[in-house]
C-alpha cells in the first residue's frame, strides 16, 4: 500500500468510528441496542478503494462498535472480535461487488449503488446471525438466534437501506468523486470516474 492508500483507509476507518459514536449516542433504541452507520465508511472505502482496502477499512470500523457492543455491551470480549470481522466482511464485499459491476466506471453507478450496497450486507448478515445463533450462546451463555431476529436483523436492515441511498447520492456526486480521485485513489480509477462524468 502507498501513502494515498494508507492515509484513505485511515480516513474512512476514523470516518466509520466518529459515525457510530455519533449514531450510538443519537440512536439508544433499547440497553445494548443502537443505531450504528458506521458501516457507511466501509461501503465507501470497498466501492472507491476495492476489496483489500474495504476488508482493512471495515476492520479499523469496527473497533468502537466492538468495544461498545463487546466489553461495555453484552458481547464482552467476543464483540470485541466479532464486530470488526463483520464489519470488515462488508467492506470486502462491497469492493468485490463493485469490481464485478465497475461501479465509478460507468453512467448507472449511482443507480447500481442502491442494491449494490444491500448486496454487500448479505455475508454480513448471515455472519451476524451465525454470531448470535451459535457463537455468544458456546463461548458466553448468551445471545441465541431470537436477539438476532427481533432486535438485531430489523434495525440493521433499516440501516442499511437508510445508507444505500447515501451510497446512491455519492456515487452520483461529481464533487466528492473528484475529491477522493485527486487525492487517494489511483489513475485508473480516477479516469472511470471522469469518462462517467463525461457520458
Amino acid at each position: 500500500m502507498d501513502a494515498k492508500t494508507v492515509a484513505f483507509t485511515l480516513m474512512m476507518g476514523a470516518l466509520g468510528n466518529l459515525l457510530f459514536a455519533v449514531s450510538y449516542h443519537v440512536g439508544q433504541l433499547a440497553p445494548g441496542v443502537a443505531l450504528d452507520f458506521s458501516l457507511l465508511a466501509a461501503f465507501i472505502a470497498g466501492f472507491y478503494g476495492g476489496p483489500m482496502i474495504g476488508l482493512f477499512s471495515g476492520l479499523l470500523v469496527g473497533i468502537l462498535p466492538g468495544i461498545m457492543f463487546g466489553p461495555m455491551g453484552m458481547g464482552s470480549w467476543l464483540g470485541l472480535v466479532g464486530l470488526p470481522l463483520g464489519k470488515g466482511l462488508t467492506g470486502l464485499t462491497a469492493g468485490i461487488l463493485a469490481r464485478a459491476l465497475s461501479l465509478g466506471r460507468n453512467r448507472y453507478s449511482s443507480l447500481l449503488a442502491v442494491p449494490t450496497t444491500l448486496l454487500a450486507y448479505v455475508p454480513e448478515c448471515l455472519y451476524t446471525y451465525a454470531y448470535f445463533a451459535f457463537l455468544m450462546p458456546f463461548f458466553l451463555g448468551s445471545g441465541g438466534a431470537a436477539v438476532f431476529i427481533y432486535y438485531i436483523l430489523p434495525k440493521a436492515l433499516a440501516e442499511v437501506v437508510i445508507m444505500s441511498f447515501f451510497m446512491a447520492a455519492l456515487m452520483g456526486n461529481s464533487g466528492f468523486n473528484n475529491f477522493l480521485s485527486r487525492f487517494f485513489l489511483t489513475p485508473s480509477v480516477h479516469a472511470g470516474i471522469k469518462a462517467s462524468e463525461a457520458k
